[in-house]
């Protein structure tokens, strides 16, 4: 088993490597249910998997905070290497270049497929991407309207390239900040207020803004996100250095784990519709759901912190590959899916076709980006030393 020693020695957290990697795969299979439920999607299946809603709302309430979270934290460490001008420069170059290839070439398909299949779209990709993608505006109102051009499930990448620039807007102000925080905050949080204080904070995002502010990833207006994400965020920036509170996570996963099960259990029956509805059960409700946002999230640090401490290949390959895998992943999902719609085959077929299918296309993408210079980092990689890449091109094929 590894020590606290061991943790803190290392050059890099491979716990939250893993939690990064996991956390993303989650992410494909989550976008794959998408297709099978009963809630909004780009493209939808003709088959309806009802059991499957549950499953993905046990996912859907800290799936994207923990990415926030492990993102903050890595903010911290990268923060240690550089300046604030080069952390800058380097994440809005690592973010906002595949951002852009992205949008450009990435999503167009997925918009194009939605129109299709809800509108009845006749002409072809090209006259769509030439006629209408630069719109600038909403044009096709499959409801809600598409606004276009759009970065759909890029907006992670959006929403973190703000929080980083924010962070370090402030901290330009107060040098001394992140150190000064991330002291405070970890002697807030000693003993049981790790698993409490920050469900309160969840709590009332969910009571207050989640009402007012219902999700868009649209960058502007969507402030229950906002909170939701920031605060997350946040908490792996400050948090990261302070190895008591790691510690203290990886004590408390039990009843970590068993306190999120309890809110999640709460909440799926109100949601169920077992009891009358009133104002309190709905109050009762939104607090479960923010309780388990941060439960869930401790329990997962906790267990990963204990178990998940081992480096291999597998962590390192996976490391790199997982952000192009997420670059490329929904639009490969929603491409198969509706080559596949009126196919006849039966639920598990299609889905496992689905399933395989993005695999492959994921893995063939980053085998082939990560061996050409050029398209490293409009994929999210780093650009390859010189005498790397120049080893590389002239070695025999």
């Amino acid at each position: 088993m590894t020590t606290p020693q061991q943790f803190q020695s290392s050059d890099r957290r491979i716990d939250l490597d893993w939690v990064r990697i996991l956390a993303f795969e989650l992410l494909i299979f989550y976008h794959v249910g998408m297709l099978y439920v009963s809630w909004g999607f780009h493209i939808k299946s003709v088959h309806r998997l009802t059991w499957l809603e549950p499953v993905m709302l046990f996912l859907n309430p800290w799936r994207l905070s923990l990415l926030f979270l492990v993102s903050g934290v890595a903010t911290r460490f990268m923060l240690d290497k550089s300046t604030l001008a080069s952390l800058a420069g380097a994440r809005s170059a690592r973010l906002l270049t595949p951002l852009i290839f992205g949008m450009l070439v990435i999503v167009p398909p997925q918009s194009y497929l939605q129109i299709v299949e809800s509108l009845g779209y006749p002409a072809g990709f090209l006259d769509f991407y030439t006629r209408h993608y630069f719109a600038f505006g909403a044009q096709f109102c499959p409801n809600p309207c598409i606004v276009l051009p759009t970065w759909n499930h890029l907006w992670f990448v959006v929403y973190l390239w703000v929080y980083t620039l924010a962070l370090i807007g402030v901290l330009a102000l107060w040098p001394a900040g992140a150190d000064w925080l991330g002291r405070k905050l970890a002697g807030v949080l000693a003993g049981p207020w790790l698993l409490i204080a920050p469900c309160v904070l969840y709590v009332a995002w969910r009571l207050v803004l989640f009402p007012a502010f219902p999700s868009t990833h649209a960058l502007f207006g969507d402030w229950y996100n906002h909170a939701d994400h920031a605060t997350a965020f946040l908490i792996g920036f400050l948090l990261a250095k302070q190895d008591g509170i790691w510690r203290e996570l990886e004590r408390r996963r039990w009843a970590a784990l068993v306190a999120a099960a309890a809110c999640f259990s709460a909440f799926i029956l109100v949601r169920a519709g077992l009891f009358a509805p009133s104002p309190a059960l709905k109050w009762a409700a939104a607090s479960a759901y923010g309780c388990y946002q941060w439960l869930a999230i401790a329990a997962v640090l906790g267990f990963a912190r204990r178990h998940l401490a081992a480096d291999s290949p597998v962590r390192r390959y996976l490391t790199d590959a997982i952000f192009p895998y997420y670059i490329v992943h929904q639009t490969a999902i929603i491409v198969i899916a509706h080559a596949l719609r009126d196919s006849g085959l039966p639920v598990g077929a299609e889905a496992s076709i689905v399933v395989i299918g993005t695999a492959l296309t994921c893995a063939a993408t980053y085998e082939m980006v990560r061996r050409i210079a050029w398209l490293r980092p409009l994929f999210g990689l780093r650009a390859l030393p010189r005498t790397v890449a120049a080893t590389e091109q002239h070695q025999p094929a």
